[in-house]
């Protein structure tokens, strides 16, 4: 019998591919239209988007035509939470872990509301990332000190009913995918 490390492996192999043949053009221009509309009642928040990476799906030009605050993610360290600093369009980036872009400036913000990638979801607010556990230790965090919003952004092919999840893993207050938005608790 596996164990859960290798349980989780085989479904981030798996939702890559599923992600990798989702991706287009026309499909992601929905998926950030839905997104659009999920965050119109937290306009003028401190919102948290992220530079895409692989295949993600890429929250740019939602991130570009925010009304208020944006920052992205900034990992400090392994084993810790992530830290957030101010980005604007077309600021100074420098190359962060895993080939995302960190603004050159380090401004920090806390985020109101936050755009998350993943591999995969379930319809339960589960969520399977790269398996750093960035997110989870982020999300705890803020969640203990304020409300914090979490909404993953994704294609409706990266579902996964079978998803393997662990008690720490922090749930989503939503997914939004080309097909719409699926809202938890």
């Amino acid at each position: 019998m596996a164990d859960l490390s290798e349980v989780k492996a085989a479904a981030r192999q798996a939702a890559f591919a599923r992600r990798k043949a989702a991706k287009s053009v026309a499909v992601e221009a929905a998926a950030l239209a839905h997104l659009t509309e999920w965050l119109a009642p937290f306009r003028g928040k401190v919102l948290s988007g992220y530079m895409a990476i692989r295949t993600e799906l890429d929250p740019l030009p939602v991130m570009t035509a925010w009304e208020g605050p944006v920052c992205v993610p900034v990992i400090v360290g392994a084993g810790q939470p992530l830290v957030f600093h101010r980005w604007e369009a077309g600021c100074d980036m420098v190359a962060g872990p895993f080939g995302a872009g960190v603004p050159a400036s380090a401004e920090p913000l806390v985020p109101d509301v936050l755009i998350v990638p993943l591999l995969a979801f379930n319809r339960s607010g589960g969520r399977l990332g790269y398996g750093g556990g960035f997110y989870d230790r982020t999300l705890e965090a803020l969640r203990a000190r304020r409300t914090a919003r979490a909404v993953g952004l994704a294609f409706a092919a990266q579902e996964d009913s079978g998803l393997p999840l662990e008690p720490t893993d922090q749930p989503l207050d939503a997914v939004v995918t080309e097909e719409g938005v699926l809202r938890f608790g």
